[in-house]
């Protein structure tokens, strides 16, 4: 075992605050059925999670090692996720009248969005506690992202989609070796077919916060808008949000650095 950097201590329900072990997966709050929360050990991250040591480090998403829930090196699943173009809009800027206005650019992952950062994640938690098999309801880039890394880690992949879904979208999971089950009706008709499909199957359900794993790749975005501002907390952040698991994510990143004390206490004001 090649130990990451991980100071990953347990897990928290985010209603009730009880805490749960990390020994096996989890995916929601006993106590509640509400989403668990990763939590990490912030003062000994902070020996290590310093501008000095990102300089020398690989150049994705994991990074941020200490503060991300992978233990064993061997287990992170990546496909060069992260570290996307942070980019300042001259002319909008003069345009909207802001005087910094930026764009961070997450067409630039791999499979095409940012939903790869969530299933990099959730897919490495995955494959370090053995799970062989996972399942989700997506009608898009979800399913393309989960497809992908599910065929790095030779995990499978069962993807419930609406019959209506992109047809890309359908091809693209398929082309990556997922079993895709067509739905007749909405994605909320897809997601209680995958919910049915765990249950029996025993798979692991890696649906939108209904495990704690895929807001800890989305937490990366907040992680890499901090340092390519140089550690300066943006006024305004605007997120296309879609379930919410990157919005929670973000928020999460900057509660974390500040705790490590890479940012002040300022906290952006987050349009959904």
């Amino acid at each position: 075992m090649t130990r990451t950097l991980s100071t990953f201590k347990h897990l928290e329900c985010s209603l009730t605050g009880d805490l749960f072990p990390i020994d096996s997966p989890m995916r929601l709050s006993p106590s509640s059925e509400k989403p668990l929360l990763a939590r990490y050990d912030l003062k000994e991250a902070s020996k290590t999670l310093n501008q000095e040591n990102l300089y020398k480090r690989r150049n994705d998403m994991w990074r941020y090692e200490e503060i991300l829930p992978v233990l064993d090196d061997e287990n992170i699943v990546s496909l060069g996720e992260g570290n996307t173009p942070f980019m300042k809009m001259n002319n909008l800027s003069k345009k909207l009248l802001i005087n910094n206005f930026f764009v961070k650019d997450e067409s630039n992952n791999p499979t095409g969005s940012f939903k790869a950062r969530g299933l990099s994640a959730a897919i490495s938690k995955a494959k370090e506690y053995g799970i062989k098999g996972i399942v989700m309801p997506s009608a898009g880039n979800a399913a393309g992202a989960m497809s992908a890394y599910a065929s790095k880690s030779q995990m499978e992949a069962n993807v419930f989609m609406p019959k209506d879904a992109p047809l890309a979208n359908k091809m693209e999971c398929i082309a990556f070796g997922a079993n895709v089950k067509l739905v007749d009706g909405f994605i909320s008709d897809a997601g209680k077919a995958s919910a049915i499909e765990a249950e029996k199957r025993n798979l692991f359900d890696v649906s939108t916060l209904k495990e704690p794993y895929r807001v800890e790749g989305k937490k990366t975005m907040g992680l890499e808008i901090a340092e390519q501002m140089n550690w300066e907390v943006p006024d305004v952040i605007i997120y296309p949000t879609g379930g919410g698991t990157g919005i929670v994510g973000i928020w999460k990143a900057f509660q974390e650095l500040e705790q490590i004390g890479l940012v002040s206490n300022k906290k952006p004001k987050m349009v959904v």
